[in-house]
């Protein structure tokens, strides 16, 4: 199974900006707990390549992937650390063609007609529409997917989806999965709020099941 048919097994990839790599692992294993082994840890911070390096490495049977990622030293850094894939919040040519080079699975982000346009050409298989509510929510990537359906590109739409609104996204045939930073926000893992975190994941991962059930 290759690692974007292990999100779209899970549906919800929570997003993740942690402060401090001490905390990687006690958020691995809520997750793991959750039974939503799957993340992606965003370069927004300092802590964050240490926190993907240490989950990679004593958390092997989660699905880390590295998030913000911009260009070819930070995949180059990302791969080193044992992230099993990558995405950005835009699209950058020459990003997509080093995430080739490399054997790293990669989605750049899109939010036009032109960015799908060029993720199609150079062979991208999954592609992050960001930021999806911002950017005219579901509405607008119905009107931009549909001229590349035939293509077989997915989505991954991120930012500002919600509990409340995931299963909406994920109803749209072309989306494979959904970013939920509310899963695991930045204050509750520098809190330690483990039992909070391992409900919301669980509580994802259980709405995506019976999604996927009811719909398959």
């Amino acid at each position: 199974m290759s690692v974007f048919e292990t999100i779209a097994r899970y549906s919800v990839v929570p997003v993740i900006s942690i402060d401090d790599a001490k905390d990687a692992l006690a958020l691995a294993d809520a997750l793991i707990d959750a039974g939503l082994p799957v993340a992606e840890i965003t370069l927004r911070t300092e802590a964050a390549l240490s926190a993907i390096a240490q989950i990679a490495k004593y958390r092997p049977e989660m699905c880390i992937g590295a998030g913000t990622v911009l260009d070819e030293d930070q995949l180059n850094e990302v791969q080193d650390a044992g992230a099993g894939f990558a995405l950005s919040p835009g699209l950058d040519v020459a990003t997509i063609l080093a995430a080739r080079n490399f054997g790293l699975p990669f989605a750049p982000g899109v939010m036009t007609a032109t960015d799908i346009q060029n993720a199609v050409r150079f062979g991208c298989g999954m592609v992050k529409f960001f930021p999806a509510t911002a950017a005219g929510g579901l509405p607008m990537l119905k009107s931009l997917a549909e001229p590349f359906r035939h293509t077989g590109l997915c989505f991954n739409p991120t930012g500002g989806i919600t509990l409340d609104t995931m299963t909406d996204w994920l109803d749209h045939s072309l989306v494979q999965a959904v970013g939920g930073s509310w899963i695991a926000t930045t204050q509750d893992i520098s809190d330690g709020n483990w039992d909070t975190i391992r409900e919301r994941a669980n509580i994802a991962a259980t709405v995506a099941r019976k999604f996927a059930a009811d719909n398959g």
